[in-house]
């Protein structure tokens, strides 16, 4: 592999991907197969709010080498589930090795859930969060253009809070926002740019939302 100038590496696949994603395979993987792709259901995407909550602090990777055993410990991220979880559940998630033991962070993934149900009878979790899909998505040519927060995390990260939801900070948000495809910050060169569908490669000046993965606008201003 050798680092592209414009801020890829091209593996001996011959794809170009970002740096992140060029050496480990398990990152590769998910790069290639799940980061960016759109997720339009319930239960994934309260998966992955509640994991990028967990990263917090962490690498990404060893999330993703934990994620089996956090599948098992929370239901398979099923909220009917785990917002029935009490005491018992938490002191044996505190003493579960396979995931991250930290308190606050279990607490809060048992929180989400009882919000995720509460949503729906405002139109659900994933008509909620991808209402806050910009009008554009950004355009990196190199990792330093690519940020790390938005006026649509920010605005997304006060409305969670709002019913409830935890560890769900702008930054956390915006990097839930990249992986489930509510924006598109691959870079120009990489090989999954505009691999979404969400997202053309350049976006055009409209995108009308498809209608698998919300029907709500947020206007953040608003907010």
């Amino acid at each position: 592999m050798a680092p592209d100038p414009i801020g890829v590496v091209v593996g001996e696949d011959g794809l170009a991907r970002p740096a992140w994603a060029s050496t480990d395979p398990l990152l590769r993987a998910y790069y290639d197969h799940e980061w960016g792709v759109p997720v339009a259901d319930e239960q994934g995407l309260y998966e992955r709010i509640c994991l990028e909550g967990f990263q917090a602090g962490l690498s990404w990777a060893t999330i993703l080498r934990k994620r089996p055993a956090f599948r098992a410990a929370f239901a398979g991220f099923d909220p009917e589930a785990v917002a029935r979880y009490g005491t018992a559940d938490i002191d044996r998630l505190i003493q579960d090795a396979g995931i991250i033991r930290n308190r606050a962070k279990i607490l809060a993934t048992i929180k989400n859930a009882q919000a995720t149900l509460d949503l729906r009878t405002d139109g659900g979790l994933v008509d909620f969060v991808w209402g806050f899909r910009p009008a554009t998505t950004p355009m990196p040519s190199t990792p330093a253009e690519i940020p790390t927060q938005s006026p649509e995390s920010v605005a997304l990260s006060k409305a969670l809070r709002k019913r409830g939801f935890s560890f769900v900070g702008p930054t956390t948000m915006f990097a839930l926002m990249e992986a489930v495809g509510i924006v598109d910050t691959h870079l120009l060169a990489s090989h999954r740019r505009g691999s979404s569908g969400i997202w053309p490669s350049p976006p055009s000046t409209h995108h009308p939302l498809s209608p698998t993965v919300g029907k709500v606008i947020h206007t953040v201003e608003n907010l």
